[in-house]
């Protein structure tokens, strides 16, 4: 009881000092320390018996594994979008949009190119990295409120692409090693739930800008801002190329070097942008400085927290969750839904939520006669609802690291639309695999 009082208590706090805008870096280790007190870790590795979890050994396992995995890909993400912040091609592509279809459209772009890139095999991560200097300049041609690029580019990214039949994102490709499918599993009831997600969180993106322009909100430029102005930029066309490398790269990599060929993706699109775009920069050296910057302080703030999760999930009451969970009664795809779902948002991960509950799920369903191809569905989509909440990696990375907002204004929209949508989609896919 001790240890379950514990990890809500630290999930909790955890969740609360994230949108007061305490830095991750103190709130993630404190919360996971009340995690560990509470279900009788020892704080050091010399301290435990063997083969015992610590609270140390248990955190930075999973603060170093995080960095370990990620590290060149932040970097390397960083720098992109810095550089095509930097030399004007975010800007250029922005008013081409915008001269073409209007302010009213320029927001769907935004989700567009988001959307496209997540299905063509970029990371949810760089994606964020490389569409925010575009987004924002879009915001700031639309005259718009800036808190909402942040529920913008993770609606394009984790929501009706990043869970759909034929997704290269890995919460569509873990389903495959513990019940046999493919892919495309599912992809009729699939493309059903991802046109109904994509209208229905378009509407609702644009009733809240609509909102909010109403209620006197505008874009409010900052100091840290790129400078707009007269100066030359480069033609919307080459403009697109650094993107279109990354975009190719991974696409023509992803089976051979896997999560890797977007380090040589990356690479491309940032020597393709300094190749082509050079004489754009006014100054080389200070994007390399502030993109370098920005990715320790990213990285930084997402292995935080997954420290945080390496030490929760290790705690008596996580895996005493998982097994009430895993064994409700009911429907059976209703109570895969509701167990993947929940242990994400425990474990603030969608990747994560799965690989917890799937060993678990898959011989008990598939045992009972459930349809492989509908599980499959079912668990990927439903991994993408409640991991959306505060503590998640990616949130706080796209909110506070990219994007430098505030969790109170940014916050409400991106959770309407990647945990309040994801959750609808998943209960029609439900339905459709029912009937």
């Amino acid at each position: 009881m001790l240890s379950l009082i514990g990890l809500l208590a630290g999930l909790g706090l955890l969740i609360y000092l994230t949108m007061r805008g305490v830095e991750l870096l103190i709130a993630a280790p404190l919360c996971a320390l009340l995690v560990a007190l509470a279900s009788g870790f020892e704080l050091f590795p010399q301290l435990a018996a063997p083969g015992a979890p610590s609270f140390t050994g248990a955190y930075m396992a999973g603060f170093a594994g995080f960095v370990t995995s990620w590290f060149f890909m932040f970097l390397l993400g960083s720098l992109f979008g810095k550089f095509m912040e930097a030399s004007g091609a975010a800007e250029s592509v922005a008013r081409w949009i915008v001269s073409h279809v209007g302010t009213a459209k320029a927001v769907l772009a935004v989700v567009a190119a988001c959307a496209v890139l997540t299905y063509g095999g970029v990371s949810l991560f760089v994606v964020a990295f490389s569409v925010y200097p575009m987004a924002l300049s879009l915001f700031r041609a639309a005259d718009l409120p800036r808190r909402f690029v942040p529920g913008t580019i993770a609606f394009g990214s984790v929501t009706f692409t990043m869970t759909s039949a034929g997704s290269p994102e890995i919460q569509n490709w873990i389903p495959i090693q513990f019940l046999g499918t493919s892919p495309w599993a599912g992809w009729q009831v699939s493309l059903v739930v991802a046109l109904a997600m994509m209208v229905l969180g378009s509407m609702w993106l644009r009733f809240m800008l609509r909102r909010a322009v109403a209620a006197g909100e505008r874009f409010e430029g900052r100091a840290e801002d790129p400078v707009v102005g007269n100066r030359e930029l480069p033609h919307p066309a080459t403009s697109l190329l650094p993107l279109a490398m990354v975009l190719g790269l991974s696409f023509a990599l992803h089976d051979v070097l896997k999560e890797s060929a977007l380090i040589v993706a990356l690479a491309g699109g940032v020597l393709t942008s300094l190749a082509i775009h050079r004489r754009f920069f006014a100054d080389f050296h200070e994007p390399v400085a502030a993109g370098a910057l920005g990715a320790l302080v990213a990285i930084a703030n997402t292995a935080a927290v997954v420290g945080f999760g390496g030490v929760a999930r290790l705690a008596p009451a996580f895996q005493q969750a998982v097994d009430f969970i895993t064994h409700l009664p009911g429907p059976p795809l209703v109570g895969a839904a509701i167990a993947v779902t929940v242990i994400a948002g425990l474990a603030g991960s969608a990747s994560g939520g799965q690989a917890i509950a799937l060993p678990i799920l898959a011989p008990h369903y598939l045992g009972l006669g459930v349809a492989p191809d509908a599980m499959h569905r079912v668990v990927a989509l439903s991994s993408g609802a409640l991991d959306s909440l505060p503590h998640n990696g990616y949130v706080v990375t796209t909110i506070r690291a990219i994007c430098r907002e505030k969790y109170a204004g940014a916050y409400p929209a991106m959770a309407a639309l990647t945990v309040i949508v994801p959750a609808l989609g998943t209960a029609l896919a439900v339905l459709l695999f029912s009937l």
